[in-house]
């Protein structure tokens, strides 16, 4: 499979469309250097600070949000629709009890400049540094925002990845 770089803005409507239809997938090393995917349907791709960023949201419950912390990058890929059913195992199963690269036969690809793994599977892969990161506020929130996402108080830390590169596979 063969990799051709884009300008991070290439496949945002496919970045969009995959987080209003099913997620996509983060991927994160543990400490141990072990990968992680985690499905998300919530992020953003942009420009903050005159450089290409994607933020994401992670609680910190999950496993994964350990794996941030102790990586410090992370890599997001676009599924295609065939890949539905996957997407939907990697957001309901914790990598504390799966490997879920292996479980979906999923095969990890070495990423340009971040140690986390890209998906060759996926249509696109988006390499991100973090650079920044936040606690969401729950008194800065709106209340019905609080409400519908927050009942459980497990209040997301928001990372913000630096995109150092981005492309698609072929």
């Amino acid at each position: 499979m063969a990799t051709h770089e884009m300008a991070f803005t290439d496949h945002f409507d496919r970045f969009c469309d995959g987080l209003r239809s099913g997620g996509l997938l983060l991927v994160s090393l543990d400490a141990g250097g072990r990968p992680n995917v985690m499905t998300i349907g919530w992020a953003q791709l942009g420009v903050v600070w005159g450089r290409p960023i994607c933020t994401v949201l992670v609680r910190p419950s999950r496993y994964t949000y350990g794996c941030m912390e102790a990586t410090g990058d992370f890599t997001v890929c676009v599924p295609g629709e065939e890949l539905s059913d996957d997407v939907v195992f990697c957001g309901t199963r914790s990598g504390r009890d799966y490997d879920k690269l292996a479980e979906c036969g999923f095969t990890p690809t070495k990423s340009m400049h971040v140690k986390s793994p890209g998906i060759a599977q996926c249509e696109a892969i988006y390499e991100c540094r973090i650079v920044q990161r936040n606690d969401v506020v729950p008194e800065n929130l709106l209340p019905e925002i609080d409400q519908s996402a927050y009942a459980s108080g497990d209040y997301h830390r928001v990372y913000f990845g630096e995109v150092l590169a981005s492309y698609r596979m072929e």
